[in-house]
């Protein structure tokens, strides 16, 4: 499969399952997860799919500073309805990542491992999303100003070309290219801008 140079470049994440661990689908439980995985799960990257991978990467690091992230034993809140913009596509990554599911998940095995109630949305937080250790109840806040990445002066016009499909192959390859070229800067040049990733300690 032939994708951007630049998902590669993107640090993964480590994790932890004790799910894993216990069924014995990984050498002690452990799960890495990279950009890579996020876009295969919502079949595309876009600013969005980005934010939502590189927002969990944020708040992992800061919720686990000195040791593997527990997935499974993180609950996420999001501000807004799981039908509202793009907060569904997000969900989907971020529950990927964190294990964090409604009542949909896991029902676990033995009392154990239950996945249900982890993921919460229309909730009374001032960031955008809300990733809470469940073992210590610290929590961080994610909100994220990708307008502050525009995007290059003629993709505008060139996707309009591609999606009535009067674009040529010079321009739908010029299109794909800047499209993923915002994406990278989002991730790579501006993941540890506080002004476009804005991470806050509840």
């Amino acid at each position: 499969m032939n994708y951007p140079d630049f998902f590669d470049a993107v640090p993964k994440i480590n994790l932890h399952d004790p799910l894993a661990e216990f069924l014995g689908a990984t050498e002690e439980g452990i799960l890495q997860y990279g950009y890579l995985d996020a876009v295969r799960l919502a079949g595309h990257s876009c600013p969005t799919v980005a934010a939502a991978y590189w927002s969990t990467y944020k708040a992992l690091a800061l919720l686990y500073p000195d040791t593997m992230p527990v997935r499974g034993d993180i609950r996420v809140a999001f501000r807004l309805g799981n039908t509202s913009g793009v907060t569904g596509v997000i969900a989907n990554v971020v529950s990927m990542l964190t294990g964090a599911m409604s009542d949909n998940g896991f029902k676990g095995l033995g009392g154990r491992f239950d996945r249900r109630e982890r993921l919460f949305f229309t909730q009374d937080i001032q960031g955008e999303i809300r990733y809470t250790r469940l073992d210590t109840g610290q929590a961080v806040e994610l909100a994220f100003n990708l307008q502050l990445v525009p995007a290059a002066p003629r993709l505008s016009a060139l996707m309009a070309a591609c999606l009535s499909g009067s674009a040529s192959q010079t321009e739908i390859a010029e299109f794909r290219q800047l499209w993923q070229e915002r994406v990278r800067r989002i991730l790579l040049e501006h993941g540890d801008d506080p002004a476009v990733f804005v991470v806050s300690r509840v």
